[in-house]
């Protein structure tokens, strides 16, 4: 058995196969996702899995560079919005961010390797991963 804190198989193979700069989206429960892009669905109900959880997951185990953010959730949802940057700055030293609008966002989701879909049901939580490198 997985000894890492990412217990999830599809998330952390996902992780496990991208490179520097491939990006990786996690979801509210609304996003659409494009047909032709890998979904990882985790969601059960509202509110489970949160969006922060599985985003913490995910950082424990991915490098991150950057990240995007619709420019939505500044005024939508900003305790959201800070969480969402005091747990990237916990995993990360540094990072960009790059704030598009929520319609280039959804466009912009078609690049990831994955969306990760996940329970919840805050407006605008959605993020896209740029990968780093370790080295």
């Amino acid at each position: 058995m997985k000894k890492g804190f990412l217990l999830n198989s599809e998330v952390s193979s996902t992780i496990s196969h991208m490179g520097h700069m491939d990006e990786l989206t996690i979801g509210d429960a609304g996003l659409p996702i494009p047909s032709d892009t890998y979904r990882i669905d985790l969601s059960v109900f509202e509110g489970v899995p949160s969006f922060l959880d599985v985003l913490r997951g995910v950082l424990s185990e991915q490098k991150v560079e950057g990240i995007v953010l619709a420019e939505e959730i500044r005024e939508a949802s900003p305790e959201m919005h800070a969480w969402i940057l005091k747990l990237v700055e916990e995993f990360e030293d540094e990072f960009s961010i790059t704030y598009i609008t929520h319609e280039e966002f959804k466009k912009r989701t078609s690049k990831s390797k994955a969306v990760i879909r996940t329970g919840e049901f805050t407006p605008y939580t959605n993020v896209i991963l740029i990968s780093g490198v370790v080295f």
